[in-house]
């Protein structure tokens, strides 16, 4: 709905500059342009059948707002799907129609807002203004508007002009947006200011105000891998605090998504960085550090405020401010009412008050002519009576029963005069009831103001006390998670552990057994090496026997009898370097010849000479 209501501003312009003739009616053939510009900017697939279907030539003339309503909301505001189109390219185009026909500049070249300052300025003008038409912005916001520029150009507003500009009956109920550009034009932001300034603070307020920018500018950041500090330039939004290479914002590097789990905390100096600051999240967390102090606790508040938003379900500050400065406005103007009503009640009270004071004062010269009239008749009767008592003595009756009748009417008048002096001692007391009543219920009002002042304060400081309960409970479940996690880390390193533990156990009972074999296997080596040598010595002794020249005719009385090895045998005419082989193999333990085979046993049998 708020996009909706933001389009519809835009289109407003566009569809009344089309209006030539101040008629209130567009030609069809400048809706189908609109139109067709309208689902180029809006990213709509171009429906050209409903287009021409609507804007068919039956019937001639133009067309009004309300006839073009039905089709602008049912073809294009209906359709159109919010992130898919740049809200910019709109403002642009609707900018471009309306500006040829109403913004003129002054023809003296002393106009200190280019053309696009002047769409910029417009734009401002269409968020701050409420959804009735014709679009008007109240005093109210257009002097915050000018005090936002005037508070980034630090220069003091020009009251005077601005309350001359006031004080003009065309404006008190409102101001059009044209009357605002002729009012910056006029040079009531300050005269003699340059206008690169002027354009620079006027697309600060800009991206502050419709691009949502809650706070931007230079920081610096520590890095997650190679734990080095850089400077970047920070832009916070109430979703996500984005950070850039240079504040021309050409390259990101990166962005803190910002929600309820998201807290920014104050840090102590170390590693020569100061006025230092983090942003946690759940997965990470963020490490910053400020200009200064001030900067800091700029940009913490600033933080804070976008998580707050986010967790509100918020997706503009400035909404926000402008929907709370409607409500301001509007709980005034019912207060305005309810004074007006109680001093016209007031008013009413007096007159009724007035009006039953000139009753008794009638009454009162009613009295005063009814005792003038009485002492005149009885002097007229005191008169007439001499008169009758002097000429007609004979009617003495007559005259008694006259004065009996005269004196019933006395009475009669004097119990008159009677009612009416209660009367008006009823009426005065009445009036000092009333006096009463007004002091009292002037008191009951003032005590009741004090009342709603005191419930007020009241309520603040349950809200702050709510607010700081809830931030000690969010740190409390905070620290209770940490220690959490530290504790299954602390479980999971002594698992860990445990198992190392067992697995080098069994490592050293596998050593412990590969030792017991390789000390089994020595014992064998050794064994077999001392058989090897016992053999060695044997048949050294056996070929130094052998090696002993026997002469002719040489007997021994009990020789052995010895087998004499044939050629195939290889044994005694083996050749000098197979017994050196075979002594070499015998030193080595094992006693056996080259080719495995165990030495053979030289014989020879000697027989005594016939």
């Amino acid at each position: 709905m708020e996009v909706r209501a933001e389009l519809l501003k835009s289109i407003w312009y566009a569809f009344t500059s089309l209006d030539t003739e101040d008629s209130g009616k567009v030609s069809k053939s400048q809706l189908k342009v609109l139109s067709h510009n309208l689902y180029s900017v809006l990213r709509i697939p171009h429906n050209q059948a409903a287009l021409e279907q609507h804007f068919s030539d039956d019937d001639d003339g133009p067309v009004s707002s309300q006839g073009y309503m039905p089709y602008l909301n049912k073809f294009i505001l209906d359709k159109v799907v919010e992130g898919t189109f740049e809200k910019e390219e709109v403002d642009a185009l609707c900018w471009t129609l309306c500006s040829k026909k109403n913004y003129r500049t002054n023809t003296n070249g002393t106009a200190v807002l280019s053309s696009k300052d002047a769409e910029r300025l417009w734009c401002l003008f269409n968020f701050l203004t409420e959804d009735k038409y014709p679009l008007v912005l109240v005093p109210e916001e257009v002097e915050y508007l000018l005090k936002k520029i005037c508070a980034v150009l630090n220069v003091e507003l020009n009251s005077v002009d601005l309350e001359e500009f006031w004080t003009q009956e065309c404006v008190r109920e409102g101001m059009s947006v044209w009357s605002f550009l002729e009012l910056v034009n006029s040079g009531v932001l300050g005269r003699g200011l340059d206008r690169e300034r002027l354009s620079s603070a006027i697309e600060d307020v800009y991206r502050e105000i419709i691009g949502n920018i809650l706070k931007e500018g230079y920081l610096w950041k520590k890095g997650h891998l190679r734990r080095n500090w850089t400077e970047r330039w920070f832009c916070l939004k109430p979703s996500a605090l984005c950070y850039y290479t240079s504040e021309d914002r050409k390259e990101c590097k990166g962005s803190i998504e910002l929600d309820n789990n998201c807290c920014v905390e104050v840090l102590p100096e170390r590693e020569g960085k100061r006025c230092m600051f983090c942003v946690k999240t759940l997965n990470k967390t963020y490490e910053m550090s400020a200009p200064d102090s001030k900067q800091r606790q700029e940009w913490t508040a600033a933080i804070q405020l976008a998580i707050r938003l986010r967790s509100e379900g918020k997706s503009s500050l400035h909404k926000e401010l402008k929907a709370r400065r409607q409500e301001v406005r509007e709980e005034r103007e019912r207060r305005r009412a309810l004074r007006e009503q109680e001093t016209q009640r007031l008013q009413d009270l007096q007159g009724e008050k007035e009006q039953k004071q000139a009753e008794l004062e009638l009454l009162k010269e009613a009295q005063k002519q009814a005792q003038a009239s009485l002492l005149q008749e009885e002097e007229r009767r005191r008169k007439q009576h001499e008169e009758l008592q002097r000429a007609l003595e004979k009617q003495l009756r007559e005259a008694e029963e006259a004065r009996a009748s005269m004196r019933e009417e006395m009475a009669l008048k004097e119990l008159e005069a009677e009612r009416q002096q209660r009367r008006i001692r009823e009426l005065e007391e009445l009036q000092q009831r009333l006096e009463e009543a007004l002091h009292q219920e002037i008191k009951a009002r003032q005590d009741e103001e004090n009342y709603r002042y005191t419930q007020a304060r009241l309520l603040a400081e349950e809200e702050e006390k709510t607010k700081a309960l809830l931030s000690l409970q969010e740190e409390q479940e905070e620290l209770l998670e940490q220690m959490q996690k530290e504790k299954r880390e602390l479980r999971r390193d002594m698992e860990e552990k445990a198992h190392a533990l067992e697995e080098a156990h069994k490592q050293l009972e596998n050593i412990r057994a590969s030792r017991h074999r390789v000390d089994q296997d020595i014992a064998a080596a050794q064994r077999k090496q001392r058989q090897a040598s016992t053999n060695v010595k044997h048949w050294n002794v056996q070929m130094t026997r052998l090696m002993h020249p026997i002469g002719p005719g040489d007997r021994r009385a009990s020789a052995p009898a010895m087998r004499v090895p044939s050629l195939g045998d290889g044994g005694l005419l083996a050749p000098r370097g197979s017994i050196r082989e075979t002594d070499r193999h015998n030193g080595d333990g094992e006693g056996e010849r080259e080719d495995g085979e165990k030495p053979r046993v030289l014989h020879k049998t000697f027989s005594e000479p016939v």
